[in-house]
């Protein structure tokens, strides 16, 4: 049997580069989409019993990743893009046609969700993208899309959630661990005559806290432990620290995009001299 979902997530990059996979194409393309599902329940703050018990826990799968080809090509066997990464459903990139399943995407669905490789997955792979261009071309708005569900034998429509840093992402904090963590700081003492050991340890700890925040050093953060805990601005600063680096990490990933996009335009280019002969 199939699992209902309340609605789908994508990233917004995984978003944006599924859209720009389907502008710099020759033609229509499709593929696999893979990511996560996840069993959320809903936090509810409530001193009455019954209202807690209606919390009920809800399946939200997470599009994290794609592969694609052209469509005129048929899907190949599914394979996981990363041992992380479980394949969720696949999409269909085409231009100017209606925003709904057709009988060949049924058939694709149908094959997919009962193809015995899948029979073993606790989610099935039931998901299905349509990105569709409007019949007539505007300068703004260049692509439509809509999320399906296929259960029972039919698409059934679903919300499609992008997920940024935001408000609308606080919801997922209740399952949010930090991939990096600041150094563990004691309560400074005095530092004169530190040994060889601890100033080999304190340039570990610098070094992990580069990775946080940028322009601020380990001995402030050891003060911010103890006697300079209360100071805002100290605070303030290391915020700041932390904010560059994001900023830092983001043109980073905006540099590396441009450079996947030119490579994928060069590939394309190579495809299409190959198909010419």
């Amino acid at each position: 049997e199939g699992f209902p979902i309340s609605k789908i997530q994508v990233s917004g990059a995984t978003l944006a580069s599924l859209l720009h996979r389907s502008s710099a194409a020759a033609g229509d393309v499709h593929g696999y989409l893979f990511g996560s599902a996840a069993v959320s329940t809903p936090n509810i703050f409530s001193d009455h019993s019954s209202t807690a018990a209606a919390a009920t826990s809800i399946l939200v799968p997470t599009i994290t990743s794609f592969f694609s080809i052209p469509s005129q090509f048929p899907l190949p066997p599914p394979t996981s893009v990363a041992d992380s990464a479980a394949l969720l459903g696949w999409f269909s990139a085409r231009r100017k046609t209606p925003l709904r399943p057709s009988l060949r995407d049924s058939t694709t669905a149908f094959s997919l969700v009962s193809s015995p490789r899948n029979s073993d997955l606790d989610f099935p792979p039931c998901i299905f993208l349509l990105i569709t261009t409007p019949f007539q071309d505007q300068l703004i708005h260049t692509h439509e899309y809509k999320a399906f569900q296929y259960l029972g034998n039919k698409f059934e429509p679903k919300s499609l959630s992008i997920v940024n840093i935001g408000p609308s992402f606080r919801s997922q904090y209740d399952s949010f661990s930090p991939g990096i963590q600041f150094p563990v700081m004691s309560i400074e003492k005095d530092s004169s005559g530190q040994t060889l050991a601890s100033k080999k340890r304190q340039s570990k700890d610098q070094d992990q806290l580069n990775t946080c925040a940028e322009g601020f050093d380990v001995g402030r953060l050891g003060r911010l432990m103890a006697s300079e805990g209360g100071d805002a601005q100290e605070v303030e600063d290391l915020y700041d620290g932390m904010v560059a680096k994001i900023d830092s990490l983001c043109r980073l990933v905006e540099q590396t995009n441009a450079r996947v996009r030119e490579q994928e335009s060069r590939n394309e280019s190579l495809r299409r001299r190959v198909q010419l002969g």
